[in-house]
């Protein structure tokens, strides 16, 4: 490009990003993601690095943010309220590193402290002798809108302090900022109770935050769940601390409320061995993040550092890789599972979400697609969170053209064309035609799969070909398999064939619970598949027990004795069942409906595993437990007897703590049970 052009896409670049700002920051309704807004700034600062004499004044690099509403009365800030700059690799946190080196030789023994970039709205809260007297926003980095009387219904908000706890000294007057934000669990708990009151739910909790705290009528921003950290002071008329760790602390003294993940660093070695770690514990956070924030520990060097332009040189925000983008929605797809159920998904326009290149997404069900009025030909907000299947948020309404018809569920089975009916008081849709091909597909995934049957090294495609090959018309010809029916499919050696043919003679050894869970029965899954092979020792009284006797089983409700009744019923059912005895796959279960004392050992236990055993995998814990008669729930309540505790355990043990649920290690749960782990 000649220079011409260069500075044409300069002068684009800007327009663009302040138009961002403006949606983003005035009215809390942004139409692409932070990944997206961080490559327009990158590539406009490179731009301007190349030719400095392009900079203005105006240009989004020379400030902190956008100008702010109009709703509200402007207030000047005692001090600016400035971004950081970015750093999106290691490399780019040494080079930063090298650079202060550079202007100054203390850096080679300075410490750090790493805390989490919190994705919530900025706010900076003033005291005066103690007491709240005025709340604003960011704005524009010198002059923010004034929200005093909204923050003031934010219940983690001290009104007054020191608390009377604190001996410290306290300014008269003293100047924080900190982010307002909401928790994962109250977001989702917030979006329940709006869904049932049939009002608007939300997109994410950055911008249900940002909105709640500019509401013209603070009574509404009463009834949102805010929260609030704080992390720097703005300005003193007294003395502070001259650390940040110290400052953090002092803070918790004063009664701020502040993050625990904060990290002291002694060396830039520390710091990139955190900012590892971080990226991979991001999820087990109990609010958003984008990434985390280095600073230099001694403020004093780091003021002295100075700014790159409005940047300080002095701290540098380490940002995740990108989890929520935009893309175009190309089709909308409809998937069959082996229940039958019609699973709607998004076929996109490729985008690299977090390092992966994302081409689909699910849509969860066709009532989602309805509320969220999501349609072919739509911008959307797309998010994968850790191995999370990537999901469609909701559209970009405002990047509608017009020519976007909303999406109409399909009245036939994509897969086999039979009409396809909906359960009343349930989501789903669901193609009931037994032999749908798609189905069955499905069920020998399922069938097959590690929780199941678990015949290593048979997945879906192995199974499609069986299946396309009319060697296998149902579960139970799995069965009889023969090496030269393999030889002859694509893909398939003499060796490979003798492996799937001792998976799936090494399968008939599985006890009665995987055999029930494997079979895919409307609702039960492994621990209700392992109650009831505790209560019945085989399929033959399962499949007499009555609506009445299973509803007595603790966690069977209508709904689920009603589809394990339907299931034993049905013709196609039964003769499956008689070719699976036929062929010596019929586990009994002797013990069941009187078991010896330790197989009940920890009946009416509910236990929650976390972090990595010594000895154990988290599957080999999950089965001693089940097998002794409790119970494994994937999150901590206030139902939860027992949280097992492994090495690096995440925020279910904090939420353990908070709700006072006894912890164990693995020792712990084996001196329970009377058992040792013999090799």
């Amino acid at each position: 490009m000649n220079e011409t052009d260069l500075k044409q896409e300069t002068e684009g670049l800007r327009r663009q990003i302040h138009f961002h700002n403006y949606r983003y920051h005035v009215l809390d309704a942004p139409i692409i993601s932070d990944y997206e807004y961080d490559q327009l700034m990158e590539r406009l600062r490179r731009l301007e690095k190349e030719h400095p004499e392009w900079i203005t004044a105006t240009s989004p690099t020379q400030r902190a943010g956008a100008p702010p509403s109009e709703k509200f009365q402007k207030t000047e800030h005692p001090a600016p309220i400035l971004s950081l700059s970015n750093a999106f690799n290691l490399e780019e946190i040494v080079a930063w590193y090298e650079r202060i080196l550079k202007l100054d030789a203390r850096i080679s023994t300075a410490d750090f402290v790493v805390e989490p970039k919190l994705d919530g709205l900025t706010v900076v809260l003033h005291y005066r002798q103690g007491n709240f007297v005025q709340g604003a926003t960011r704005g524009d980095g010198s002059v923010g809108e004034d929200i005093t009387a909204n923050l003031r219904t934010v219940h983690s908000l001290p009104l007054h302090i020191p608390v009377e706890k604190s001996v410290l000294q306290v300014p008269d007057y003293l100047v924080v900022r900190g982010e307002a934000l909401i928790w994962l669990d109250d977001f989702e708990e917030l979006n329940r109770r709006l869904s049932e009151a049939g009002e608007r739910t939300y997109v994410n909790p950055r911008n249900t935050a940002a909105g709640s705290l500019r509401q013209l009528d603070a009574n509404i921003t009463a009834t949102r769940p805010l929260k609030l950290l704080v992390y720097n002071i703005v300005f003193s008329e007294g003395d502070v601390p001259p650390t940040q760790w110290e400052t953090l602390n002092y803070f918790r003294e004063l009664g701020f409320p502040v993050s625990d993940r904060v990290q002291y660093c002694k060396d830039l070695d520390s710091v990139l061995k955190a900012c590892e770690k971080w990226v991979q514990i991001r999820d087990e956070l109990p609010f958003e993040v984008d990434g985390v924030v280095i600073k230099i520990n001694n403020l004093e060097l780091a003021n002295d550092l100075g700014y790159v332009g409005k940047d300080p040189r002095g701290a540098l925000a380490f940002k995740f890789p990108a989890r929520e983008v935009t893309t175009n929605l190309r089709e909308i797809r409809v998937n069959v599972g082996r229940t039958g159920v019609l699973t709607p998904y998004a076929v996109l326009e490729p985008v690299e979400v977090g390092g992966v290149i994302v081409r689909q997404a699910t849509l969860h069900n066709f009532d989602f697609i309805n509320e969220k009025d999501i349609r072919e030909g739509d911008r959307v907000l797309v998010k994968r969170a850790g191995d999370v299947i990537p999901y469609v948020i909701g559209p970009v309404v405002e990047n509608r053209t017009g020519n976007e018809p909303p999406y109409i569920p399909p009245d036939n089975c994509p897969s086999c064309g039979e009409v396809v009916e909906c359960i009343p008081g349930e989501v789903a849709w669901y193609c009931v035609n037994a032999n749908c091909p798609a189905q069955l597909v499905r069920h020998l995934e399922h069938f097959v799969s590690r929780g199941a049957m678990d015949m290593v090294g048979l997945g879906i495609r192995i199974g499609q070909q069986i299946i396309e090959a009319g060697l296998v018309k149902d579960l139970a010809d799995l069965y009889t398999l023969k090496k030269e029916d393999l030889i002859q499919l694509e893909g398939f050696a003499e060796k490979k064939a003798e492996n799937v043919l001792e998976a799936i003679d090494a399968s008939r050894k599985r006890p009665l619970s995987r055999f029930i869970t494997a079979l895919g029965i409307r609702g039960v899954g492994e621990v209700m598949a392992e109650d009831l092979s505790r209560r019945y020792p085989d399929l033959d009284h399962l499949s007499r027990a009555s609506l009445e006797e299973l509803e007595m089983i603790e966690g069977v409700g209508p709904n689920i004795a009603a589809a394990i009744v339907d299931w034993f019923h049905k013709p196609a059912n039964l003769n499956l069942l008689e070719k699976f005895r036929a062929a010596g796959v019929w586990p009994v279960n002797d013990q069941a409906g009187g078991a010896e004392p330790d197989r009940l050992l920890l009946s009416g236990l509910t236990f929650v595993l976390t972090g990595t055993l010594p000895t154990y995998s988290r599957d080999e814990a999950k089965e001693l437990i089940q097998n002794s008669g409790g119970k494994v729930s994937s999150s901590v309540s206030a139902k939860t007897d027992y949280l097992v505790v492994g090495e690096e355990a995440g925020s279910k043990l904090q939420k353990a703590k908070q709700l006072g649920v006894a912890t164990l290690d693995e020792a712990g749960l084996l001196a329970i049970l009377g058992k040792l782990k013999i090799d």
